[in-house]
């Protein structure tokens, strides 16, 4: 087991080691989800934001639009785009 401490920064901030984002494959723009454990622990996900985000061009119909891929998720799926889009779209706020 990898452990490698942090000082937690004024903004509430920290930097998410190198060598666990490695092993994990954490990766820029992933969306990450925070769970406080009973035992006062925190389990740091990588979330999924859809199942079907890798299909080819070729299997989309030419007139698809995003708005049809969007009908085409579940309700969680939708939140999890929502939510993605979102902190896309603030980090480019900050530009």
């Amino acid at each position: 087991m990898l452990k490698i401490y942090r000082v937690l920064g004024k903004k509430g901030r920290i930097t998410i080691p190198y060598e666990i984002r490695q092993r994990i494959g954490f990766r820029y723009n992933d969306v990450l989800s925070f769970t406080q454990q009973d035992d006062g622990s925190v389990v740091v996900r990588r979330e999924k934001i859809c199942d079907n985000c890798k299909k080819s061009e070729e299997d989309f119909e030419e007139n698809y639009t995003l708005e049809d891929f969007l009908d085409s998720l579940s309700e969680e799926e939708q939140r999890d785009a929502l939510l993605h889009l979102s902190l896309l779209w603030a980090e480019k706020q900050k530009h």
